[in-house]
């Protein structure tokens, strides 16, 4: 992506009319992952509408229209990433790792570190170890891994 294209993608607070377009963007992006694992539908949907928090949430948008969102919190004295998605058409073009690198900036301001957890088959885990993501630990389904404003870029 180049720099002009990456300051035309900015965050805004979610509202509660948002939450349509993040379960659908949700479903879209993990529908292989929930395949693949064989997941329960009904318990994935019910964890989704458990898990988002509205005031955890923020919609990335490319000049005001809404393309994506993720989901952030901190826990342990580090900035979480729960969840990160963009819309299927604008994928592989960058937004991903602008707004990831926007992630550890804003976190590297608060003097935190950036932490998350990946399923291991997702594609998405070549982006963080581009970005210098070390994974910490990892269980059955995913790898845990952190961010340290130190870390290699």
């Amino acid at each position: 992506m180049t720099e002009h294209l990456a300051t035309r993608i900015a965050l805004r607070p979610a509202r509660p009319g948002d939450f349509d377009y993040c379960a659908r963007l949700y479903f879209e992006g993990m529908e292989n992952i929930i395949e693949e694992l064989n997941l329960n539908m009904d318990a994935q949907v019910a964890g989704f509408r458990q898990r988002w928090d509205m005031t955890q949430v923020r919609i990335i948008t490319l000049d005001g229209t809404d393309i994506g969102w993720l989901q952030s919190f901190v826990r342990d004295d580090a900035l979480f990433l729960g969840q990160l998605f963009v819309d299927r058409a604008l994928r592989r073009q960058g937004i991903g790792t602008e707004v990831v690198k926007d992630l550890i900036e804003e976190a590297a301001r608060a003097g935190q570190a950036v932490t998350l957890g990946v399923v291991k088959t997702n594609p998405a885990l070549r982006l963080y170890e581009r970005l210098g993501f070390r994974t910490t630990h990892e269980d059955e389904r995913k790898f845990y891994m952190r961010h340290d404003r130190r870390a290699p870029r």
